[in-house]
């Protein structure tokens, strides 16, 4: 399963998920973090890695040049299929300018809202859709797609382009509502579909593990509050991920990696 979809709920802790991820299977080969939330704009810190000079969006020529060309797509085809990228589309044969840090571990930004009135966040949409589907992943090679709050990835088929979502689920009524919707979603398109608990103690872990296991929602791991971790978040600093480095290898373990 070489490309997985990280979503949730605003603040759930996706992000710190990623990271955590991304650092772990680093170790064992190539891993491209895909930042494909349009808004947030810190993730490259949390990894500690520099900031990609272009965004994907950039290096396609920028906004008006991908709506244009969706536009005449979907007037011709009646369809996204717009052809962004070419066959071959791999970890190697990426942009430089589109990419932050140093293999074993890069990083690449669909596109940011750059502007009032600029327009909504589609033509980003099907860009990360269309670059997910395009790319081809090796042996002992992983992308970890970090998306933004909500289920819009899923209406803008940003899911088809993965073979794993995992659902991070923090302690409330919304986060499990919202990891019923995405599991339902995610079954649409006939994709994996898990869950991890964040920010959760004993009592928490073991009522949310219940509440998932009633609905069909296997339950993968589970982390605690960390303070740490919010300070870094609080100051700019890139993660800490001494104290979680075995809970890392568990969850990677249960998701057969």
């Amino acid at each position: 399963m070489p490309k997985i979809m990280i979503c949730g709920r605003g603040g759930s802790g996706k992000s710190t998920l990623v990271t955590l991820l991304a650092r772990a299977l680093a170790e064992r080969g190539k891993v491209l973090v895909v930042d494909t939330d349009e808004s947030n704009l810190g993730l490259h810190k949390m990894l500690g890695l520099s900031t990609p000079a272009m965004t994907l969006m950039g290096c396609l020529g920028g906004k008006p040049a991908v709506r244009e060309k969706l536009l005449a797509s979907l007037q011709k085809k009646g369809d996204e299929n717009t052809g962004f990228f070419a066959d071959g589309l791999s970890l190697a044969s990426l942009p430089p300018e589109c990419t932050g840090g140093e293999w074993p571990l890069r990083f690449l930004r669909i596109g940011k809202i750059e502007r009032s009135m600029e327009g909504c966040a589609c033509p980003m949409g099907a860009v990360a859709r269309s670059f997910l589907k395009q790319l081809r992943v090796g042996q002992d090679e992983w992308v970890l797609v970090d998306t933004e709050a909500g289920v819009e990835h899923f209406g803008r088929g940003v899911v088809e382009g993965v073979d794993l979502v995992v659902m991070v689920v923090d302690p409330s009524h919304e986060a499990v509502l919202l990891a019923e919707r995405a599991r339902a979603l995610t079954a649409g398109v006939g994709k994996e579909f898990v869950a991890v608990l964040n920010k959760v103690d004993a009592e928490t872990e073991s009522f949310l593990r219940r509440e998932l296991s009633a609905k069909g929602i296997p339950v993968r791991g589970a982390f605690g509050f960390a303070p740490e971790i919010t300070k870094a978040n609080l100051v700019g600093n890139p993660l800490p991920a001494g104290n979680y480095r075995e809970q890392v290898k568990e969850l990677l373990a249960s998701l057969s990696f």
